[in-house]
């Protein structure tokens, strides 16, 4: 029988809202809150890095247009493809609740009181120096993983969708702007935000009536053009202070990014779509080999929509700098997490009951998933947006993955100065692009997602190992944070062992994913050994 979409979307908001207001507050209780406690963004101001933004909706802006780029949509996309839309739903929730929050809470909870430290920083005294130098290995070598991915998927998104270039571009002088006016000459916020938003529909409705395309550059592809374009914005939006460009251009985006959650929940609930295929394809699918089993590659391929690693580098990297009192932490580390996993179930329901799913299988193979999802939800938004529901479902999600590439790049500029000792931020920023455009260049999205889906999941676990360790040095209870720990350890090294193996046994064999997989294996596993036997002491002691 036919599944109402409205019945999945109401049953996912109840789960979500329920778990911030009873178990979020609960692992918040356990950290314990201190409302009087200066955080490091008043502590350590700077002017670039450490600055408390203007109230907890800027940074919540920032943190979660940072966290939520390509992987909570494309991820689901391909998991209803390959094993149905109902093991993604299933995990979203669950990974979401359970895990997924609790890591982006936990590691923006340490690092506020480690004195804004990254997670990677905070192992050293969390657990041995050793594990924190793997670790941090393991942790830029995913990153540049994360700039790679998102900034082929941006340069393919710009080339497939010409009319959200204008919007996408025009938001970064319009975020200039708005930074001046908040934080030089003091316009109330209100205001600012208004008329800021009233441009942006401005530039929207000037994307579709004047698209943007690029032509090639001599033998450099279009593709390869905006990769270029792409990278050298992130280099300029690294090391600006984070005042000028990055918390006014990620709060902006962040309208953009609620506005399209708002009309796709009334989209839903108007339309009434039912599912339009069997909620569970098999445990492994016959049409889609290379996707591999349920377990574990379902895990990694929904990715950023349940749990990720790479939201905890943007807790202990950008927010913890800028959030200005331990009060906010739940709602913007906690919360962040719920209302990214809100994103993932639309994107289920987008394709689900969208699309047919002879259109989605054949939208993933001709144009990918993020040409799936903007069709799927500009049917479900029609009534509301007309035609103009594609083009911003594809403007919503650049303004995903453009702050994810900004935000990616500038905590990589953090990591690699820890890391190499390159004290000098335009230095270290130059290393990281260059490091990402050769990985970019290759545009080989489909081997580097899963790549970067079991990266990402196995820094969570990880982090969460960490998180562990700092609690039980407090005397506090860790059940809630290593359980998920170890969960996802087992499964993530089980999909790069799945991938290795893919890499090596195919037909044009692929040795550089093969050894990157070996390699981040065979560091998680040293991190894993060192926290493992702090924690037996501790237990034990």
């Amino acid at each position: 029988m036919p599944i109402n979409s409205v019945w999945i979307l109401s049953g996912s908001l109840i789960a979500l809202s329920a778990a911030y207001f009873f178990y979020g507050r609960f692992v918040a209780g356990i950290f314990g809150i201190d409302p009087h406690k200066k955080t490091p963004a008043h502590t350590k101001y700077d002017g670039v890095d450490y600055v408390p933004a203007k109230n907890w909706l800027v940074l919540f802006g920032h943190h979660f247009s940072s966290i939520c780029g390509a992987g909570p949509i494309v991820g689901p996309a391909l998991a209803c493809a390959y094993w149905g839309w109902g093991p993604s739903l299933v995990w979203l929730i669950i990974g979401a609740i359970w895990m997924g929050a609790v890591s982006d809470f936990s590691s923006l909870f340490v690092s506020m009181r480690s004195d804004g430290n990254s997670i990677s920083e905070i192992t050293r005294d969390a657990i041995t120096p050793r594990a924190r130098t793997f670790f941090a290995v393991f942790i830029w070598i995913s990153i540049i993983l994360v700039i790679a991915v998102f900034a082929i998927f941006a340069a393919k998104t710009f080339i497939e969708e010409a009319d959200a270039v204008v919007p996408s571009v025009g938001l970064i002088p319009l975020a200039f702007v708005v930074g001046w006016l908040l934080y030089k000459t003091r316009v109330n916020n209100t205001f600012v935000t208004i008329a800021s938003l009233l441009v942006l529909i401005a530039l929207l409705w000037g994307g579709v009536r004047f698209p943007l395309a690029l032509a090639p550059m001599g033998p450099v592809s279009t593709e390869n053009v905006w990769i270029v374009l792409l990278l050298i914005y992130c280099f300029f939006a690294s090391v600006l202070p984070v005042q000028w460009l990055l918390q006014p251009r990620d709060y902006l985006a962040s309208f953009v990014l609620f506005a399209s959650i708002g009309i796709g929940v009334a989209g839903v609930f108007t339309t009434g779509a039912v599912m339009q295929s069997d909620p569970f394809l098999g445990f492994a699918p016959a049409e889609w080999k290379a996707a591999g089993p349920l377990w574990p590659m379902l895990f990694v391929t929904v990715a950023c929509g349940a749990i990720s690693g790479f939201h905890t580098l943007v807790s202990s990297g950008t927010t913890c700098k800028q959030i200005s009192t331990e009060t906010h932490a739940c709602r913007i580390g906690y919360g962040g997490m719920l209302v990214e996993c809100l994103v993932g179930v639309l994107v289920v329901i987008s394709v689900g009951a969208g699309l047919t799913y002879a259109d989605l299988g054949s939208s993933i193979k001709s144009a990918g998933p993020i040409a799936a999802y903007s069709r799927g939800y500009g049917n479900i938004t029609a009534g509301f947006l007309g035609d103009y529901g594609r083009p911003f479902a594809v403007l919503a999600l650049n303004a995903f993955i453009l702050t994810t590439l900004d935000s990616a790049t500038r905590i990589a500029r953090y990591l690699t100065s820890e890391l190499f000792g390159i004290k000098n931020s335009y230095a270290s920023t130059t290393l990281v692009v260059i490091a990402a455009a050769a990985l970019a260049f290759t545009g080989q999205w489909n081997r580097l997602w899963p790549a970067f889906g079991a990266a990402n999941q196995l820094i969570a676990a990880l982090s969460l190992l960490v998180v562990s360790c700092w609690l039980l040095h407090r005397g506090k209870t860790i059940w809630f944070t290593l359980i998920p720990a170890g969960l996802m350890l087992v499964t993530t090294i089980a999909a790069f062992v799945f991938q290795a193996y893919n890499a090596v046994t195919a037909t044009k064999p692929d040795y550089g994913i093969a050894s990157v997989a070996v390699i981040l294996i065979i560091v998680s596993l040293v991190v894993f050994v060192e926290a493992a036997g702090l924690i037996r002491k501790k237990l034990h002691a």
